[in-house]
């Protein structure tokens, strides 16, 4: 699966969702992970209010399973489970990217949480949802 972190210096998970200008992500099993690419983004990206500006973190990262971050808006977090996309806080800004996909590693080698298991799920998209993703294009 796939993991990704907000992130202003590719070492620590410490940047806001929807003001990270780059978002690490990583490809993760129960042998290890690997470092797969950095989107980056432009733009206004501190402007509250502006909902345009997270669309292109949310197609960029849709096929992730997980995303951590310091902070994320409501409006944000909702549209990434939506998309099969678990939001998760970081303790603090000093937690390092390293740190938590090992972490992750020994999770997944043993009896994963609830919360992961459950974000592990294969996505399903119903008719419903994709008329609805249609109507909002």
């Amino acid at each position: 699966m796939k993991i990704a972190f907000t992130t202003s210096d590719r070492v620590h998970i410490n940047a806001h969702f929807g003001w990270a200008k780059m978002i690490d992500v990583y490809e993760i099993t129960d042998e290890g992970y690997h470092f797969v690419e950095t989107l980056t983004f432009e733009g206004e990206l501190k402007e509250d209010g502006n909902e345009d500006k997270i669309t292109p973190k949310l197609e960029a990262i849709d096929d992730c399973t997980i995303i951590y971050v310091t902070a994320i808006g409501g409006s944000a977090a909702a549209r990434l489970i939506k998309k099969g996309v678990t939001p998760v806080k970081a303790r603090s800004e000093e937690e390092e990217i390293s740190e938590v996909l090992n972490k992750l590693v020994k999770t997944l080698k043993g009896n994963p949480p609830p919360w992961l298991r459950k974000a592990l799920q294969p996505k399903t998209t119903n008719f419903a949802d994709e008329i609805e993703d249609e109507a909002t294009v």
